[in-house]
């Protein structure tokens, strides 16, 4: 148990130092001014190039987005959740060492090229995340938690951090295992978080790009605009295009949904209308929603 709390303590102190180190000393590899550049870079061309003309550089919801940016990407990590994840991995290895297992490396690939690796993560990550990204819609307990992020109802690129801490704990547990499984031998791997950033930025961003052929390999505004749809297909009872960053994945396994130009859809979810529009009460929402449904049943 001491072990633990030990790990616990030098989380908090570490994550606090690190993010102190990240705002003073601004870096090539420096997230906090990555994320800053992006967003910023992002939103400009919403204002110079913006697809729906009638909506504000300042739209509706851009401060409350804004403010899950800063708590989704460091506040979170800084209140706990860096403490609990160390826990939980050294408990997690601790569990491998009863059967005498000291490694998870599966598949060693430490000798390829850099680019190679970063690829073979982006790919791997990109899948898991769509996998997740498709159970949030269809099991109604963690839907209830994947309502805040469609409860945007003008999109911009910050609706891209405005989801659920509990989302967090999903994807980062289920992607734990087969990630650790593989051995990159690399310390860059900043760099795919920050283009997966960059693509999410623009796919919920008011423009109205498609690349054109590369949209069937990568998400983008035109396509995503779809999947915050209000409106759902009898084809889609449960939603569509789940891609994070790739596309690639709707594609090929049948829902992807582009029926024509999106671009004045209402979106938002059945009974939005209702949906709390503050932090607190939004984090809290899935909860409350839960204990009430639950008592209904009884």
């Amino acid at each position: 148990m001491e072990k633990y709390l030990k790990i616990i303590q030098e989380s908090f102190s570490g994550y606090f130092n690190y993010l102190v180190q990240e705002i003073t000393n601004p870096s090539w590899t420096n997230y906090f001014y990555w994320l800053i550049g992006l967003s910023l870079l992002v939103w400009t061309l919403e204002v110079l190039i913006p697809w729906r003309k009638n909506q504000g550089a300042f739209r509706k919801g851009f401060w409350l987005d804004s403010f899950y940016i800063v708590f989704n990407f460091f506040l979170f990590s800084l209140i706990g959740y860096n403490a609990i994840s160390n826990v939980g991995v050294e408990l997690f290895n601790d569990f491998l060492g009863l059967f005498g297992i000291e490694n998870m490396v599966a598949i060693n690939i430490q000798g390829l090229p850099v680019w190679s690796q970063l690829l073979i993560m982006f790919i791997i990550a990109d899948f898991i995340q769509w996998n997740v990204h498709r159970q949030l819609h269809r099991i109604p307990q963690l839907w209830e938690f994947h309502k805040i992020h469609h409860s945007v109802k003008e999109m911009g690129f910050a609706a891209q951090f405005r989801f659920h801490f509990m989302e967090t704990i999903i994807y980062k547990s289920v992607q734990y295992i087969p990630l650790a499984m593989i051995g990159f031998g690399i310390q860059e791997f900043f760099v795919i978080y920050m283009f997966s950033v960059f693509i999410g930025h623009l796919n919920h961003a008011n423009v109205g790009w498609n690349y054109g052929i590369l949209g069937y390999i990568f998400n983008n505004p035109k396509m995503h605009i779809w999947h915050h749809s209000k409106e759902l297909p009898e084809a889609h009872p449960y939603g569509m295009n789940f891609g994070l960053s790739l596309s690639i994945w709707d594609y090929l396994f049948g829902s992807a949904y582009v029926p024509k130009n999106g671009k004045n859809i209402e979106i938002g979810f059945e009974g939005d209308e209702d949906f709390p529009e503050d932090f607190g009460s939004q984090v809290l929402f899935p909860f409350i929603n839960r204990s009430k449904s639950t008592q209904k049943i009884k």
